[in-house]
């Protein structure tokens, strides 16, 4: 019993508690979400989204920039021609038609130009609107991030609750099978009845049913580890609450979490995208100016060795007076979208706020959860010890002992639980916040830039091969 109870007790507080030496060779709570924002696809796959909307700048930007082709062409052309000769009969030597056959190589070639003057602010506002898409994907990719490392941590302390459970469920078996033999001596001897050994036979069955889905437990959340982590989990050091990087109070959270939550600060971008779209759309109301140039060269056109030349330079003003209806229509629906993104932000800042609420309400409670699981554990011990005792002189049944036991488990398995929560519920809150990206968790690991790509993308006249080399 004393073997089980020390065992018991360092389990049950291996989640939170940090030991006085350290674990050699151990991943650590931080080391694991440092993979996981390295190599989590999920992750990465965001930020291959964010230098794909990258490039709808470069995009809006040839607006501005002139459009130049060149063009050529070339033929084989035969002509036939007859005609009745007027100087027939005065001459023998006078044919009465006249044939002449041509075969020549007609060709040419062209260049031309396109430069937008003024198109009404359509090119300036798309790009603005492209600005305000890159500043939300990237606060897209800020909230991938945090929800990747919150079911990093989740899963690291997953693995930690159940390894321990699991460890628990086994020393309940063997606890009780020390149980069951102690219970068929009695039986031999006539101190006990066969219904005692019935009933603990029973419990252990249970325990061992309690084991195999523990076992389950424990490999499922193994594979969670791994698929967010990126690697199978092997020693994991006890993992820790971050109270250090929590707001002091309820109003300051939610204060904070309002004008940093990345889902908000999305939604506030993407409003200002749909700003941009009614202005864009309102463009095609207004007049264009354009200048064109154009230079064309044509050889053998009409007959063998003849040539033209032609230079072309133009400016072309258009003035939209009705084109059916469509530019209206776009419009309106531009504004109806406008509204609807408006009121997606401030769903998103409802949701925000029920989120940080919630969070700090269970982080309340799983610290209220880990101080009775502990109380509970003491207070069940003694009434173990005492139920043994009182069992020996025959005043308490194999039930009442076995029920004992199975309640001090229950305590302990309830504070493995309740420390568990108490880590997941800082990050949860941390993560409700705003603040649960690598700078906050690991400050000294290097981060991603999104604003590189950005900067390397935004002026590119040419050229098909990404920074990246691809």
């Amino acid at each position: 019993m004393q073997l089980f109870r020390g065992l018991a007790t360092a389990l049950a507080t291996m989640v939170v508690m940090v030991a006085s030496h350290p674990f050699a060779h151990a991943e650590t709570l931080e080391s694991a979400l440092v993979k996981a924002y390295h190599n989590n696809p999920q992750l990465n796959a965001q930020r291959a989204s964010v230098r794909a909307t990258d490039e709808g700048v470069s995009r809006a930007q040839a607006g501005y920039r002139p459009k130049i082709t060149v063009s050529g062409e070339i033929g084989a052309s035969a002509i036939n021609y007859r005609q009745p000769n007027p100087a027939f009969g005065t001459s023998l030597l006078e044919p009465r038609t006249i044939i002449q056959d041509q075969r020549i190589l007609p060709r040419g070639a062209g260049a031309q130009l396109n430069q937008m003057i003024f198109d009404s602010g359509a090119t300036s506002n798309s790009v603005r609107q492209a600005e305000s898409l890159v500043l939300a994907a990237r606060e897209t990719l800020r909230n991938t991030e945090e929800t990747v490392l919150f079911s990093g941590a989740s899963s690291y302390m997953d693995v930690l609750r159940d390894t321990a459970t699991l460890d628990l469920q086994k020393s309940n078996v063997d606890v009780l099978e020390e149980q069951l033999r102690q219970t068929r001596d009695r039986f031999n001897v006539g101190e006990v009845t066969r219904t005692d050994v019935a009933q603990a036979e029973s419990r252990l069955e249970g325990a061992r049913s309690q084991v195999s889905q523990a076992e389950a437990n424990l490999k499922t959340s193994i594979a969670t580890f791994r698929q967010i982590i990126g690697v199978e989990p092997r020693t994991l050091a006890p993992g820790r609450p971050i109270d250090r990087l929590l707001p002091a109070s309820l109003d300051a959270a939610v204060h904070i979490a309002l004008a940093e939550n990345p889902a908000i600060v999305s939604a506030f971008h993407n409003v200002d995208a749909a700003e941009f779209q009614v202005k864009i759309a309102e463009a095609a109301l207004g007049p264009n100016l354009s200048l064109n140039a154009s230079v064309t060269s044509q050889w053998d056109v009409i007959r063998s060795n003849d040539q033209q030349a032609n230079a072309t330079v133009s400016a072309t003003l258009n003035v939209p007076i009705y084109q059916g209806g469509a530019e209206y229509a776009q419009i309106r629906q531009a504004k109806e979208t406008l509204g609807q993104q408006r009121l997606l932000a401030d769903q998103v800042r409802d949701q925000v706020r029920q989120l940080v609420v919630s969070s700090w309400g269970n982080l309340d409670a799983s610290k209220a959860q880990i101080l009775a699981a502990q109380a509970q554990i003491s207070s069940s011990e003694v009434a173990l010890n005492g139920v043994r005792e009182e069992a020996k002189v025959g005043q308490r049944t194999t039930l009442d002992v076995l029920n004992a036991q199975q309640d001090l488990l229950n305590a302990r398995v309830a504070l493995v639980s309740a420390q568990h929560d108490r880590v997941v519920n800082s990050y949860q809150l941390l993560e409700g916040v705003g603040r649960l990206t690598l700078e906050f968790v690991s400050p000294s690991v290097q981060k991603y830039e999104p604003g590189v790509h950005y900067q390397q993308v935004r002026d590119l006249w040419w050229g098909t091969q990404t920074p990246s080399g691809k």
